[in-house]
């Protein structure tokens, strides 16, 4: 237990970020009729927003429904390729130097 212990602490927080990240687009419901927003400006009461509505389309994108995400937002397939190349940019700098950096 005190190695896997040991093992979880050298793993590098940015990659403990985004693989959360994934694992909340994931788990979003984009056909709901409500949504949780952290966007300031949806919570300021303003209506249009750069970056509202890129998480509901990139879960859209994990559910298949390509044409639906583009009307969304259509930088989500960009910012969706970003994140699975960080994590995989992360991981495979984690294997060849055993740490962070």
């Amino acid at each position: 237990m005190k190695k896997a212990f040991t093992y979880f602490r050298k793993l590098p927080l940015e990659l403990i970020f985004w693989i959360g990240a994934l694992i909340g687009i994931l788990r979003i419901d984009p056909y709901g009729p409500q949504h949780f927003s952290l966007c300031p400006l949806d919570n300021l009461g303003f209506t249009w927003c750069p970056g509202c509505g890129l998480g509901r389309a990139m879960s859209l994108l994990t559910k298949g429904d390509f044409q639906e995400s583009w009307s969304m937002h259509p930088l989500a397939m960009f910012a969706f390729a970003v994140i699975l190349f960080r994590i995989y940019e992360l991981i495979k700098n984690l294997k060849t130097t055993k740490h962070y950096g």
